[in-house]
Parts: C-alpha cells; sequence; structure tokens
C-alpha cells in the first residue's frame, strides 16, 4: 500500500514539462513535502543507458523502441518509484506510460493492444495519482524545444497524431488527467499547477 502520491507530466515536444516539474518540486519542498524528481526514459542507472539509444538511435525500429520504453519503466517502477511512495514521498514523474501510449499507439502507428498490454506489465499496473497534460499547438512547441532528440527530428504529422493521441488519453481519464493551455506565461501555467496539486495533496484551493 502505497503511502505517497504519483504525479506525472506528459505532453508533447516543448510543452513546458521539464520546467514546470522543476518548479513544482521546489514549491512543494518548501512546504516541507518529501519529494522525488524523475523522469523516463532514464530513471535509472540502467535505463541512463536506454535514454541514449531512444533518443538518439533512428535505426531502432518501433517495436524495438517500444519494447526498450517498456524495459525502461519496469526498472523505473520497481526500484525507484514504488519504494520512494512507499516512503511517503510525492514522486513526480517526467513522462510516464501515457507517453508511451501516446508515441508508439499515434506516433508509430503500432498495435493498441500491444502496447497497451507491455504499458499494464511493465508498470506493475501502478496509474497516476495525477497526470497533468500541458498542451501547446505543435508547431510552437518544436520551435519552444530546447533539445534535438530524434523524436523533434519526426515530421509535423507524426508530433500531430501524437497531440491527437494525448487529447484522447486526456478525453477518456477525466477524473486523472487535468489538461493545461501551456501557451500561456511560465508564472501563469504554474500558478495553475500549484493549485491542482495543492487541492490533491492538501485538500484544498487557496
Amino acid at each position: 500500500m502505497r503511502k505517497g502520491m504519483l504525479i506525472t507530466f506528459e505532453g508533447g515536444e516543448g510543452c513546458g514539462k521539464s520546467t514546470h516539474i522543476k518548479l513544482l518540486a521546489k514549491y512543494l519542498r518548501s512546504k516541507m513535502k518529501k519529494v522525488l524528481l524523475t523522469l523516463e526514459p532514464g530513471g535509472t542507472p540502467f535505463g541512463k543507458g536506454l535514454r541514449k539509444i531512444l533518443l538518439n538511435d533512428r535505426t531502432v525500429s518501433p517495436l524495438a523502441e517500444l519494447l526498450l520504453f517498456a524495459a525502461d519503466r519496469a526498472q523505473h517502477v520497481e526500484k525507484i518509484i514504488k519504494p520512494a511512495l512507499k516512503k511517503g514521498y510525492i514522486v513526480l514523474c517526467d513522462r510516464y506510460f501515457d507517453s508511451t501510449m501516446a508515441y508508439q499507439i499515434n506516433g508509430r502507428k503500432l498495435s493498441a493492444g500491444l502496447v497497451k498490454l507491455l504499458v499494464e506489465i511493465s508498470s506493475h499496473d501502478l496509474d497516476p495519482d495525477l497526470t497533468l497534460l500541458l498542451d501547446i499547438n505543435v508547431k510552437d512547441g518544436l520551435k519552444r524545444a530546447e533539445v534535438r532528440t530524434k523524436f523533434e527530428k519526426e515530421k509535423l504529422a507524426f508530433h500531430k497524431r501524437v497531440r491527437k493521441g494525448f487529447l484522447e488519453i486526456a478525453a477518456k481519464n477525466k477524473r486523472r488527467v487535468v489538461l493545461i493551455d501551456s501557451t500561456k506565461s511560465i508564472s501563469d501555467v504554474q500558478k495553475e499547477i500549484r493549485e491542482i496539486c495543492k487541492a490533491k495533496i492538501f485538500g484544498k484551493r487557496s
């Protein structure tokens, strides 16, 4: 039984996940909360090697890519996330299984059944308590993106499919996923994120 809470950040390239997850971590720590900041892929020593391959090697096939993401998550959940939750940490994770669903099903056009099965296995059926989906127009997001991995270099149509996948996930999981307009200023987006998290963690908005 977990004592902590798992909050995941999702969204397409350049949506501001990395910026806002760090700002939220700093805020929660100021409120004396135990916070673990992590990411996928690459949240474990094992996963760091996979991250280099997944983000840079364009020869990896879509199926192999899916299996590598699954391996990364299986290790991450078992070795990092679950132990932290048992100790009462608020785990903030930059990408989780929603990214796999959007990128591999919509972006790579892999079998939805296969992807969902591997997501269930690799996540150990561990669902987030809250998912913050930062949404932005694909073209604007790609202009914002500071890191240029193989994913940023994909065609525009790929990114549009991924965004569509994320929006479909949000529509189907309204109790877990909160859609946030990340085209607003950093301060406005962070304020909204903090209000949402305060309601979830402390049971109030203020």
